[in-house]
């Protein structure tokens, strides 16, 4: 366990398949359920600095995170301190 990567997105962690699928799946939803660019990469940098960020997944809830902050219907899990 000790290459385990805390803090890193999918990517990041060295994912690439994982990645690759998730970003594949959200080109299948519509955009207009998804959040802007800069939302998106706002929120992600919110996770990313996170304690509950492990490996891609936050572990409040068990999502990647990647797909969580592009969606607008998605908030932070950590209700008792959300992030964005």
């Amino acid at each position: 366990m000790d290459n385990v990567c805390k803090r890193c997105l999918l990517f990041e962690a060295g994912e690439k398949v994982t990645y690759s699928q998730i970003m594949a799946y959200l080109e299948t939803v519509p955009v207009d359920e998804k959040v802007d660019d800069v939302l998106y990469r706002n929120r992600l940098s919110f996770c990313r600095e996170c304690d509950n960020l492990l490996s891609g997944m936050c572990i409040k809830c068990g999502c990647y995170v990647e797909v969580r902050t592009a969606l607008k219907n998605k908030s932070c899990p950590d209700f008792n301190n959300p992030k964005w």
